[in-house]
């Protein structure tokens, strides 16, 4: 489960991203780093200062997603609110041939809350007031809604890049409209020279087969530890 010269990036993917390709979405940045939360809840540390990460907590309500291969231990004034294992996969074999699917179209600034409300109901991810803006995103209406979407969010290392935020309205579900989406962003991906990876909730089956079904495999087992502040 290696993804070769990609490891050191995966195994770190947000730290990678705050102080890479994505450093201009860094708030805080150096020891410890935290994405603009108007982006999303994610932070991480430099071993061994893992106690800084209580600094980027603004209030009782502020939460912050550590992604690392390990469960991490809260902090001195810091709590685990909850945990989820997670499982990071990679389409790093031969890219599929990809016809253009008319159907599909790119999400504009305009369909922000439109986007919002599709990521709110189906809950794929955190979704935030600018998630949006991370990448492109593309989409599938039916009678001029946004029924499905995916996109990309995390760069950490330049030659890769993830597919982030697939979702369905459950009323469409099973007729192959995630499957489309991320054919499509595999094939964009691949335009530009950047390998695919993805995190799904590892208790998820349904959504793995599907990726493994588009060419991912497992990579790494990762652990999203969300901490929130301790209240004094």
């Amino acid at each position: 489960m290696s993804a070769g010269r990609f490891d050191r990036a995966l195994d770190r993917p947000v730290w990678n991203m705050l102080h890479g390709r994505q450093a201009h979405l860094a708030v805080a940045s150096g020891t410890v780093c935290r994405i603009d939360p108007a982006y999303g809840p994610f932070a991480a540390a430099a071993p061994g200062h893992e106690a800084e990460l209580a600094g980027l907590l603004t209030s009782a309500e502020d939460e912050i997603w550590i992604v690392e291969t390990t469960e991490l231990a809260p902090p001195p004034g810091t709590r685990v609110s909850r945990t989820a294992p997670l499982l990071q996969m990679i389409a790093d074999g031969p890219v599929a041939a990809y016809a253009p699917d008319p159907e599909i179209e790119v999400l504009t600034e305009a369909d922000a809350a439109e986007m919002a409300a599709l990521a709110h109901a189906t809950e794929p991810g955190p979704w935030h007031p600018l998630t949006h803006r991370y990448g492109t995103f593309f989409g599938i209406r039916r009678e001029g809604r946004i029924v499905a979407m995916a996109g990309e969010r995390m760069r950490p290392a330049p030659g890769i890049a993830e597919i982030s935020a697939v979702c369905t309205l459950p009323e469409t579900r099973g007729q192959g409209l995630a499957t489309r989406l991320i054919r499509h962003g595999m094939a964009g991906f691949a335009a530009r020279g950047d390998t695919p990876f993805l995190h799904s909730y590892a208790a998820n089956i349904h959504a793995i087969r599907l990726y493994e079904s588009l060419g991912f495999r497992a990579r790494s087992a990762m652990v999203v530890t969300v901490l929130g502040r301790v209240d004094s």
